[in-house]
């Protein structure tokens, strides 16, 4: 028999979409059934490889992880992966496709529709409960028009919709009362229940303002969620969590410096190191200095490398992260960030933009090629100071160059990967994940004298899974919700 199925839309972005799939997901899966998360649209460039050699967006390679199934490339059929700010690559069912202006998707994504709901029916067919997740906010009416993410999803497969809102930017009442009055009414009649979410406070103090909404709506309230602070230590996918103050702390034996650049990919490889309490991680804009007391520098991923090269040059990065290299510091690479680190940068097939080139910043003496195919696939194997890793490989290129006779590591397969400059201090890898590797971190530590690492951050991540399902199974009527799905 197919599974049953309940939609999640929001009335807007950030407003806690994917964390409460997550932890519902831990939460039906630990009374036995068979969950499977789903997302028809993704907008992201904090990606996951998948166990079937795809990617999808890094929320529900956590949601899959909360149902503790393997991540899929069905749970999330299409992603878009930003470029610039009108433009995005588009991955299908796991797969780059194509890419289009901001203008030409909309013409586009109705001819999406077919993948989105096999992905679907996929899934439907090895599990007892598909949560679906969708996209931005249900009120985009103007975006309504060939919709695969909310609405166009939901009525097209027939699943019923709960919507959330979010208490903690104000204005709940109208954003949930108004998405209502700005739907279709065909499209209105898809919602049957909602949630209010990120309560701070006395819960009593807001019954009436449930019951307003339950009045005003004809929608079933199905829980206020109260803020819960264990929620900050999974992985944040939106690019708005980059927005988030990190924690200062002034005594930290490690400082960490992040140059934040405009196409910025996979940010949450930082996480494990911003949660441990021996290291502060700065993340530094444009206009702003590196920190001269920084022992590190690390340059994350980046959807659009060239673009990005250029821009860390225009914001003057170049200098500072030379002035931190001559004061003793080290200088660490992640994918794009470590082809900006090599002499030259090619583009001649024009995969990330127009056919261009670029010189990098000449720290490391190999260059890279944006040609073939994108390599994704999980890895492991040891750095070169022999300590171990589990991660991920998702780019595309070829680096290849002097620098490369000193890899920074060598996969399970024997295969050399990266490169470390000649003096040591600077280091280059295409592996995504590095720090959740407790014996990885714990290595970078050692090198910066910060001490052993103070968190097992997969546990952590666990812990947080289940604190995260418990908190919601107290605060939703998970029956309710069973009885809406269909």
């Amino acid at each position: 028999m197919p599974a049953r199925s309940l939609m999640f839309q929001g009335t807007g972005s950030d407003v806690g979409k994917s964390l409460i799939v997550a932890g519902l997901a831990r939460a039906f899966t630990r009374r036995g059934l068979r969950v499977r998360p789903f997302k028809p649209q993704n907008m992201s460039n904090n990606a996951a490889v998948t166990e079937d050699g795809g990617e999808i967006g890094r929320a529900q390679a956590l949601q899959a992880r909360a149902a503790c199934v393997p991540a899929s490339v069905h749970m999330n059929p299409v992603l878009l992966k930003p470029q610039s700010m009108t433009g995005a690559q588009i991955v299908v069912q796991g797969r780059m496709r194509s890419s289009a202006k901001a203008a030409e998707y909309q013409q586009i994504k109705a001819g999406l529709m077919p993948d989105v709901l096999d992905s679907f029916e996929r899934l439907r067919a090895e599990a007892d409960l598909v949560l679906v997740e969708g996209a931005g906010s249900a009120s985009e009416v103007n975006l309504r028009a060939n919709d695969i993410a909310n609405m166009g999803f939901a009525r097209a497969a027939g699943v019923p919709v709960v919507l959330i809102g979010d208490i903690d930017r104000g204005g709940v009442i109208a954003s949930l009362v108004g998405t209502q009055a700005v739907l279709d009414a065909a499209d209105a009649a898809m919602i049957r229940g909602f949630v209010v979410n990120r309560f701070r406070g006395d819960p009593a103090l807001f019954a009436d303002g449930m019951a307003l909404v339950a009045q005003r709506t004809g929608w079933a309230p199905l829980g206020l969620v109260p803020f819960l602070p264990e929620a900050a230590q999974l992985p944040a996918e939106d690019a708005l969590a980059l927005d988030d103050a990190l924690p200062r702390r002034p005594g930290a034996a490690m400082r960490v410096a992040v140059p934040v650049l405009p196409r910025i990919a996979n940010f949450d490889d930082l996480d494990p190191l911003i949660a441990e309490p021996a290291v502060e991680v700065i993340r530094v804009r444009p206009g702003e200095p590196l920190p001269g007391n920084a022992e590190l520098v690390i340059l994350p991923g980046s959807k659009a490398t060239i673009a990005d090269c250029i821009a860390l040059r225009e914001a003057g990065f170049d200098v500072d992260i030379a002035a931190h290299l001559r004061r003793g510091g080290a200088v660490l690479g992640l994918c794009g960030g470590y082809q900006m680190l090599g002499r030259e940068i090619h583009d001649p097939d024009g995969i990330e933009g127009p056919p261009a080139s670029t010189r990098g910043l000449g720290l490391l003496d190999v260059s890279t090629v944006l040609t073939g195919d994108k390599r994704l696939e999980a890895v492991q194997g040891r750095s070169a100071d022999g300590a171990a890793f589990q991660g991920y490989e998702m780019h595309i290129g070829a680096t290849e160059g002097p620098d490369r006779a000193r890899p920074f590591a060598r996969l399970s397969n024997g295969e050399a990967e990266g490169a470390i400059s000649a003096d040591g201090r600077v280091f280059g890898t295409y592996v995504h994940g590095l720090f959740a590797h407790d014996a990885q971190r714990a290595a970078w530590l050692a090198r910066f004298a910060a001490g052993a690492p103070a968190i097992g951050y997969e546990a952590r991540v666990e812990a947080a899974l289940d604190a995260l399902a418990a908190h919601l199974e107290a605060h939703l009527d998970l029956e309710s919700l069973l009885r809406l799905s269909r």
